[in-house]
């Protein structure tokens, strides 16, 4: 045996050609993916979009619909009534003030209704006391006169002229045609149908109850056929008239009638007399 043959060599074994390729192959891939990274360093970076996952809570989440729901429905109702109440409210006022309107308007068209009336009313009234003016003569001289004269009655036989206290009592009550009726008065500027009749006594000094009723049980009761002026004539049943006036001759009489005519001289056919009485 040779003494070297114990000593190892020193020369690399060679290596096999499948190692080298497998190595090349390594190698070249490197290579490669270099090359790709470079070229993919020189491309734009595209940005990186990122989803982010948000927390669940973890709700109820019926329940609170469920609740919002119904607060919703009752806001609802609370705002369409209160809307209702609001119209109703105005439909209210509206009317109010077209009823207080119409109510003015109707108080306007009956106060003037009235003015016209009275206005009509006070023309007539003028008219007749200017026609009864015309056809009046004077009394003044022949109420002093102590001759008689005959005139005719339009409602009976013919009685004489008022003559002495007669003459003053008619003249009197002539006088006061066209003054104005009221309850109670006495005169001189208005008078009622017992205040007038005691008026115009007392221009013969005779002293008259107040009141129609007394007034017509005064003196003696005379018919309606024989009346004479300065007879009392009354309405109603004796001691309880409800109206006298004074006869003044040619079947009229001189009485306050009532506010609405006042004091007139009317025919004995207007209103004909229950009664008569004479103190003269």
């Amino acid at each position: 045996m040779s003494h070297t043959a114990h000593i190892p060599s020193h020369r690399k074994p060679r290596r096999s050609a499948s190692k080298l390729a497998v190595r090349a192959g390594v190698a070249g891939g490197v290579l490669s993916t270099l090359a790709m990274a470079g070229t993919a360093s020189a491309t734009p970076v595209e940005p990186v979009t990122e989803t982010l996952e948000m927390p669940v809570l973890n709700l109820d989440l019926g329940s609170e619909v469920s609740s919002a729901v119904t607060t919703a429905a009752d806001n609802s109702r609370a705002a369409a009534v209160e809307g209702e109440l609001n119209a109703q409210e105005e439909t209210a006022r509206t009317g109010a003030a077209a009823e207080a309107k119409k109510a003015k308007e109707d108080a306007q068209k009956k106060l003037d209704a009235e003015k016209k009336a009275k206005a009509e009313e006070e023309r007539k009234a003028a008219a007749e006391r200017a026609t009864r003016n015309d056809g009046r003569t004077s009394l003044a001289g022949t109420s002093t006169k102590a001759a008689k004269t005959t005139t005719v009655d339009e409602d009976g036989p013919s009685t004489p002229a008022a003559t002495g206290s007669a003459a003053a009592i008619v003249a009197f009550a002539r006088a006061q045609v066209g003054k104005p009726y009221v309850l109670g008065s006495t005169g001189p500027t208005a008078y009622d149908c017992s205040g007038l009749v005691r008026a115009a006594y007392k221009q013969a000094n005779v002293s008259l109850p107040r009141m129609s009723q007394d007034q017509s049980l005064a003196g003696r009761s005379v018919s309606l056929s024989s009346l004479q002026p300065g007879d009392i004539l009354y309405w109603g049943s004796k001691g309880s008239a409800y109206h006298v006036a004074v006869y003044v001759g040619g079947g009229k009489f001189v009485g306050a009638q009532n506010p609405r005519t006042g004091i007139v001289e009317r025919s004995l056919s207007y209103d004909r007399p229950t009664g008569a009485v004479r103190l003269l």
